[in-house]
């Protein structure tokens, strides 16, 4: 088990607590615990990344997720790829959650709701019923974070074996898309995988959640605004993303994230992100 260093850049002073690497752990999955004990998650905006997010509140008192829509939850939440101005509200006096990141690829086997999560926040309960709750009291119970991370693995290992799995053009599309930060045109992964455009839209929408374009775009947002959040310029990280100018770049952060690239620059989210989630991790194949 690896422990990260408390996070105070600009950040809530959270405590955030990584899986020893070991082998055998489910491809496309990564996890973290989170600790906030110095009662500062009150309210954070959540911006959107390209991969499902199951999250265990195991603090003292639940706090709430809820997107745009008007949808809140607690204690067993999902968010699906891109939910819609998502935002976490803390009331606990000492707050600790664990987070687990699905790629999409994985995430179709282990909750069998991809398309039903393209832009929405859920209750686990919904898609595994009485286990969510067990799996949930059996973290709370737990003596450790490698214990909580164990229960965890091992409980997404029998959802992934006992899934079905996406259909390897889809697998194929979504790997080229994360090599690509979302800048591959979808065109080119239709004639690549032997599908007409409209039955990837189709296939890859019902599988991942999000369409081929809305997904790619995604990707190259969230490569764009870790890198505004590492100090680059917003003209510089337009141009070495892709994006036509600068307003291009302003409607994707408006779209994912609901706020300007300015304010991007000195999110709490995107703070804790990098620390807890290794570019490259959250987003796997």
């Amino acid at each position: 088990m690896r422990s990260a260093k408390p996070v105070s850049a600009g950040a809530p002073r959270w405590d955030i607590t990584l899986p020893s690497r070991r082998p055998g752990r489910l491809p496309g999955v990564v996890m973290a615990g989170f600790g906030d004990h110095a009662n500062e998650f009150h309210d954070v905006a959540l911006i959107s990344h390209p991969a499902v997010t199951l999250l265990f509140d195991l603090g003292d008192q639940p706090f709430v997720v809820e997107d745009g829509c008007g949808s809140r939850q607690r204690e067993r939440v999902v968010a699906g790829l891109a939910p819609n101005r998502a935002r976490g509200r803390g009331l606990a006096r000492s707050s600790e959650c664990l987070q687990v990141r699905l790629s999409p690829i994985v995430a179709h086997a282990v909750l069998g709701a991809s398309s039903d999560l393209g832009g929405t926040v859920a209750t686990l309960d919904d898609l595994w019923g009485r286990e969510a709750v067990r799996i949930h009291e059996r973290l709370r119970a737990a003596r450790s974070w490698e214990e909580r991370f164990a229960i965890a693995q091992a409980a997404l290992a029998r959802r992934d074996g006992a899934g079905r799995a996406v259909d390897p053009e889809v697998a194929f599309c979504w790997r080229q898309m994360v090599a690509s930060q979302g800048r591959i045109r979808v065109e080119r992964l239709a004639a690549e995988t032997g599908w007409s455009r409209k039955r990837l839209w189709s296939r890859f929408r019902a599988q991942a959640g999000l369409t081929p374009k809305r997904a790619a775009r995604l990707i190259r947002f969230d490569h764009a605004a870790h890198r505004l959040a590492a100090g680059h310029s917003t003209a510089l990280v337009a141009a070495e993303c892709g994006y036509t100018d600068q307003s291009h770049l302003h409607r994707d952060a408006m779209t994912f994230a609901g706020m300007t690239p300015a304010a991007l620059v000195v999110s709490p989210f995107l703070a804790l992100d990098d620390v807890a989630w290794p570019r490259g991790r959250a987003s796997g194949t």
